[in-house]
């Protein structure tokens, strides 16, 4: 009896042991390699996630690509991770040949339009913009109606800026809030309800005629945004992108602050469409990323110091926590994409030159 005690008091030392230089060790160290979508690329960046996945001993091997392109004709063969900006780019990776283990949000940006104060004043007065709360909100089907009539920006909203009214974005067939866009256009051709596969193919032409109109366009969202604020109203008074960028932009650049504010204004178009970052896991090495990235830690820093709006069931947004911008707490009016199979359909058409 003696001995069995002694013996289960000894086991005890040793799992007690075994615990306490198991955290003195930290977490088993752990290389993630990944492709992800260049709008995430300040959150990767960022001091504060850096310190979180030190202390849990993950490195990260980052190649940024389109999250189209990631989906489609990007060999990733042997990466852990591919970190696409919407649900759909994560079902058209799995219609093209991609077998993930899992796949989880880590969180979400909702398509906006960004516009110089002239723009948005003009469209306002125009009826297709009306301001609700001190925000800004948009009617898709009419935005997209005055789009495809060929308003143009002199003539009918009487700015002086030369060429066509139209919501510029990056490449459709490269870039998630291209290829996001290009479906809220479709949808607001569709009387602000998702085209099925037969209708998406009867509303290509003229939304290839569209983007073939715009001649060089950006593959990713921040160049596309910098592009905006640098090159001003004339060459740039309206475009797409995500609704954190501004957030973003203004964390890093807080003596920019007061002419964001004074100038620049976010136009939330009704329905909208999200941008939903999907994690695809193709190797267990990301599934423990993944529940990292998920845990309020992260999630906080995701939604304060980028405007990310949080992937957590249950979780919500508080305003407050954003640093020198000021967001809406929900966002209500949003349409689902298009299908997979459709928005395949529509990119491999916008793919081919004209």
């Amino acid at each position: 009896m003696k001995r069995t005690l002694l013996g289960l008091f000894i086991l005890g030392l040793v799992a007690a042991a075994t615990v306490f230089l198991t955290q003195r060790r930290g977490p088993e160290p752990l290389a993630v390699s990944m492709v992800y979508g260049g709008e995430k690329t300040a959150f990767l960046e960022n001091p504060r996630l850096k310190e979180i996945l030190a202390k849990e001993g993950v490195t990260l091997s980052l190649q940024r690509a389109g999250s189209i392109e990631m989906a489609t004709t990007l060999d990733v063969a042997g990466k852990d991770c591919i970190w696409p900006s919407s649900a759909v780019a994560a079902e058209i990776a799995r219609l093209s040949g991609k077998r993930p283990v899992a796949v989880e949000t880590i969180f979400s940006s909702p398509i906006v339009l960004f516009a110089w104060d002239e723009a948005a004043t003009a469209l306002t007065s125009a009826g297709l913009v009306e301001e609700r709360g001190g925000f800004l909100y948009g009617d898709t089907v009419a935005i997209v109606g005055r789009i495809m009539e060929g308003a143009r920006w002199r003539e009918d909203f009487k700015l002086p800026i030369f060429g066509p009214f139209r919501v510029l974005s990056t490449d459709p067939a490269i870039s998630n809030s291209g290829n996001l866009w290009a479906g809220l256009l479709a949808i607001g051709m569709n009387g602000g309800e998702p085209p099925d596969r037969e209708r998406m193919r009867a509303l290509t032409p003229a939304i290839k005629a569209y983007f073939d109109a715009m001649g060089y366009m950006e593959t990713s969202s921040g160049p596309m945004f910098e592009g905006f604020l640098t090159q001003g109203m004339g060459a740039r008074p309206l475009i797409s992108g995500y609704e954190n960028q501004l957030v973003e932009f203004v964390a890093q650049n807080a003596d920019a602050a007061d002419l964001i504010r004074a100038r620049i204004r976010v136009i939330y178009p009704e329905p909208t469409v999200f941008a939903s970052h999907p994690m695809i896991a193709m190797t267990p090495a990301c599934q423990r990323l993944i529940g990292i990235l998920r845990s309020k830690e992260v999630q906080d820093v995701a939604w304060s110091d980028h405007g990310f709006r949080t992937g957590l069931i249950g979780v919500t947004n508080d305003p407050a926590a954003l640093r020198l911008a000021r967001l809406p707490e929900t966002i209500t009016a949003v349409a689902p994409m298009p299908s997979a199979e459709a928005t395949l359909d529509l990119v491999e058409a916008l793919r081919h030159a004209p």
